[in-house]
């Protein structure tokens, strides 16, 4: 095959198709641009979403009275449960200083005496700070002889479970809904070309040119179109993120830090896009124009 030929062809046709081409381009960009954007949003929705599911944690309220020793063993049966991170132990009288900090009145001078027993705050592992998963651990704990009562955040679980199962879909369907949507449109504009160079094609078979010597320019022209799509959307990304992040607090500039790897991945999305595309086009139409 001679790759100058064949590269010349795709570059010529890249030209030719100045309007259809600058079309596909345009979708390809908005696509991933779209689906790079919700990407960034989703990702760090995620991040934000583990640092809340950290903070949950369970309380073990114990019964009254309870040894030392029982206390202990209590401890050791939690730590026990798959799934438990670690346990705290909190002393009536820590309980008290708790009290104190959070609502600045001492407990003593309100009551005249401490109310608030025994507890141990469980904090879960990674992956076990679902509610399904946390309920489960919930249930093995209060089976344990002198635990009175436990208290977590059931509902904030439930909220974060039901909020990332439906980004992540949206997610996931905006996605889909704009690959197909650019994938068409590159198909549809190297249809064009191998439309308007119908005589040229035929000219090629009848000289006996092979099937891929005759492809191959069309499916180049589908990657330029997604090579350009793809960096142009990167670029944008990228000063789309350094322009908002000099509106924010430092607290949150970690937010508009994307590394290299991900527009790279911007970029190689657009060359398989317009690959798919122009693939696609060349497989269904070459054989029509010709015959």
């Amino acid at each position: 095959m001679n790759f100058g030929f064949v590269l010349k062809e795709g570059l010529a046709g890249f030209q030719r198709a100045k309007f259809s081409a600058i079309g596909s381009i345009f979708t390809i960009t908005i696509s991933l641009l779209l689906v790079g954007l919700f990407y960034i949003v989703t990702i760090h929705t995620s991040r934000l979403v583990e640092s809340m599911r950290e903070k949950v944690e369970l309380e073990a309220f114990l019964a009254e009275p309870l040894s030392r020793q029982r206390i202990n063993n209590i401890e050791n049966q939690i730590l026990s449960f798959e799934g438990v991170e670690s346990v705290k132990f909190i002393s009536k009288e820590e309980a008290a200083r708790i009290f104190q900090n959070e609502f600045g009145e001492n407990i003593y001078k309100v009551l005249d005496f401490n109310p608030l027993p025994a507890s141990f705050k469980i904090f879960l592992k990674e992956g076990y700070r679902t509610p399904k998963n946390a309920g489960a651990i919930h249930k093995q704990i209060m089976e344990i002889n002198g635990v009175d009562n436990i208290a977590y955040r059931k509902e904030l679980l439930d909220f974060l479970d039901r909020r990332v199962k439906m980004l992540s879909t949206v997610g996931l369907a905006v996605g889909i809904f704009l690959a197909i949507s650019a994938i068409f449109l590159v198909s549809n504009t190297i249809r064009l070309t191998i439309y308007a160079k119908r005589k040229s094609v035929q000219t090629m078979k009848l000289v006996g040119a092979s099937r891929w010597l005759v492809r191959t320019p069309f499916i180049i022209e589908g990657i330029l179109q997604g090579f350009v799509g793809g960096l142009i959307a990167a670029v944008i990304i990228y000063y789309l993120l350094t322009f908002a992040a000099g509106f924010i607090s430092t607290e949150l500039v970690e937010f508009f830090q994307i590394d290299l790897p991900f527009y790279i991945s911007v970029i190689l999305a657009g060359i398989f896009l317009g690959f798919f595309g122009s693939a696609i086009s060349v497989r269904r139409f070459i054989s029509e124009t010709v015959g």
